[in-house]
C-alpha cells in the first residue's frame, strides 16, 4: 500500500497555517524567536508608559506647552543617538548595540521612577529610552528589522515581518491595559495618589529593560553582518618591492560608517520625504496625546482607556496576518497604501463627533488598518536596498521618521493650549494621505533587488564598492 494522502481538514489546516505564517514562523531560527520576543516586552513596557507620560507630566503641575516640548525634545535626543547607533551597529556588533539600548531603557526607567524634576526627566528622556507615542524609540527596531531580513530567505520575509509587527501590537496593547488597570487598583483601592502610582510604572519599565538586556545576551553570532573578506596581501603585494613598500593606512570613525550605491541613495532620500510626511503627523496624534484626548473630552478613567486602547491595538495586531497574505498576491507598494489610506481618514473624523460612542467607532475603524502596511513596508525596504546597506538604511529613514515626528508633539500641545485639539487629527489624516498617494506613485512599478537583472545586480555592486 502506499502513503494515504492526509485527509482534507488536516490538509485545509495547513493550508491555514501556511498562509498565517506560522510555519514559517516555527521552522525560524532561534535569533528570529529571541528577537521578537524582545519586540513584546519592549513594546509592553512602551505601551504601560504611554498610557500614563502625559498625565504623569500633568500631575507633577507641567503645562501641556511644556509637555509637548519635552516630547518633541525626547525624539530630538533619540534621533542623534538613534543615528549614531545604526549607523555603526554592523561594525561594532548588533548584538552590542542591543545590549546598550536595553541598558539606557532600563536607566530611564528608573530615573522616571524616583525623580519629579522636569530637567531630570527630561535628560534621562533624551539620553535614555522613553518613548512619547507608544512607538518605537531607539536604535532597536532598525537593527533588529535588518538582523530579520538577514536571517530571513526573501519569499517568507513577508512572514516573519507579519508576525513580528504582531508580536510588538499584541505588547503595546497587553502594557496599555496592564498599566491601567494597575493605577486603577493602586488609586481607588490601595488609596495611592496618582504620583506614586505611575512611579510604580516607571519602576517595571526599568526592570522589563533588564529582561530585554538578558534576551539580547542571549543571541548568537549569526545575527551579524558578514564581512567581506579583503584580498590576500599574497595576490597583490609584488615580488620585488624594491623597499617601497607602503604602510597600511589607519582606520577612522569614518571607516565604521557604510557604503551606499548611487541608485539606493536616491531611493532612500525619496523614502525619507516621504516617511518624514508621514511621521510628523504621527507626531501630531500620537497614542499618548490621543488617550489624553479622549481622557479631557469623554472624562475615562486609566482602567476604561487601558480596556479600549487594548481592544484597538489587538485588532490592529490581527490586522497585520491578513496583511502579510495580501502581499503575496498584490505586492508590498500596493497593501501598504490601499490599508494605510483609509486609517488616514479615519483619524481626521475622530474629534468630530461629541458623542463618545461615534469617537470609538473612528478609532476602532482606524484601527482594523492601521498597522497592516508595517509588515509589507518592512519587507519592501529590506529588498530595495544591498543586503549591507540595510542596518544603515533603516536606521537613517528610522531617525528621519523620528526627527519628523518629534515636532507634532509640540504643534499638539500648542493647540490644546488653545482649545484646538481637533485640528492635529485632521491635519494627521491629510499628511498620511499625502504620504500613501506619494509611495504608490514613486514605487508602485519599483522591483526589488532580488527580482532585478543579475547583471544589473552585479554592475551596480560593483560600482558600489569601487
Amino acid at each position: 500500500m502506499g502513503d494515504e494522502a492526509p485527509p482534507r481538514p488536516i490538509k485545509f489546516l495547513a493550508r491555514v497555517f501556511e498562509e498565517l505564517g506560522l510555519v514559517t514562523i516555527y521552522r525560524s531560527p532561534i535569533d528570529t524567536k529571541l528577537l521578537c520576543i524582545q519586540r513584546f516586552v519592549r513594546l509592553f513596557a512602551y505601551g504601560g508608559s504611554t498610557l500614563i507620560l502625559v498625565s504623569y507630566l500633568s500631575a507633577l503641575g507641567i503645562s501641556d506647552t511644556r509637555i509637548g516640548l519635552f516630547m518633541t525634545l525626547t525624539l530630538v535626543g533619540d534621533v542623534i543617538i538613534s543615528l549614531f547607533l545604526t549607523l555603526v551597529a554592523d561594525n561594532l556588533g548588533r548584538k552590542a548595540i542591543l545590549c546598550l539600548g536595553a541598558a539606557l531603557m532600563s536607566a530611564s526607567g528608573t530615573v522616571f521612577g524616583l525623580s519629579g524634576n522636569y530637567w531630570v526627566l527630561l535628560a534621562a528622556a533624551i539620553f535614555g529610552v522613553i518613548s512619547p507615542s507608544g512607538n518605537e524609540i531607539g536604535p532597536f527596531r532598525a537593527i533588529e528589522e535588518s538582523t530579520l531580513a538577514h536571517l530571513t530567505p526573501a519569499a517568507v520575509r513577508s512572514d516573519v515581518f507579519a508576525w513580528y509587527t504582531l508580536i510588538g501590537t499584541a505588547g503595546t496593547a497587553l502594557g496599555i491595559m496592564s498599566c491601567g488597570w494597575v493605577v486603577n487598583k493602586l488609586e481607588s483601592q490601595a488609596g495611592w495618589d496618582y504620583i506614586e502610582a505611575y512611579r510604580v510604572i516607571f519602576f517595571v519599565y526599568a526592570a522589563i529593560g533588564a529582561i530585554k538586556f538578558l534576551l539580547a545576551c542571549a543571541l548568537s553570532k549569526k545575527v551579524e553582518v558578514e564581512k567581506s573578506k579583503p584580498q590576500s596581501d599574497a595576490e597583490t603585494t609584488p615580488l620585488l618591492s624594491n623597499g617601497n613598500t607602503e604602510q597600511p593606512k589607519k582606520k577612522s570613525w569614518f571607516a565604521l560608517l557604510p557604503e551606499f550605491s548611487k541608485e539606493s541613495k536616491i531611493i532612500v532620500v525619496n523614502l525619507c520625504v516621504l516617511f518624514a510626511l508621514d511621521n510628523l503627523a504621527s507626531g501630531l496624534a500620537p497614542l499618548s496625546w490621543v488617550t489624553n484626548f479622549f481622557k479631557r473630552k469623554f472624562q475615562l478613567q486609566e482602567g476604561k482607556l487601558g480596556s479600549l486602547f487594548f481592544a484597538t491595538s489587538i485588532i490592529a495586531a490581527a490586522s497585520t496576518l491578513v496583511a502579510s497574505s495580501l502581499a503575496k498576491r498584490i505586492g508590498n507598494i500596493k497593501t501598504m497604501v490601499f490599508t494605510h489610506l483609509p486609517s488616514a481618514v479615519f483619524l481626521a473624523l475622530i474629534p468630530i463627533p461629541s458623542s463618545l460612542s461615534f469617537a470609538m467607532m473612528f478609532l476602532i475603524l482606524r484601527s482594523c488598518t492601521q498597522s497592516m502596511d508595517v509588515a509589507p513596508r518592512s519587507a519592501f525596504l529590506a529588498a530595495i536596498v544591498f543586503p549591507n546597506e540595510r542596518t544603515a538604511t533603516m536606521g537613517v529613514i528610522n531617525v528621519v521618521k523620528t526627527a519628523s515626528q518629534s515636532m507634532g508633539p509640540l504643534i499638539t500641545g500648542l493647540l490644546v493650549e488653545r482649545n484646538l485639539f481637533w485640528v492635529a487629527f485632521i491635519m494627521a489624516g491629510s499628511l498620511k494621505a499625502s504620504y500613501d498617494i506619494g509611495m504608490l506613485f514613486l514605487f508602485a512599478q519599483h522591483k526589488p533587488r532580488e527580482e532585478q537583472p543579475e547583471d544589473q545586480r552585479h554592475a551596480e555592486e560593483n560600482e558600489r564598492r569601487g
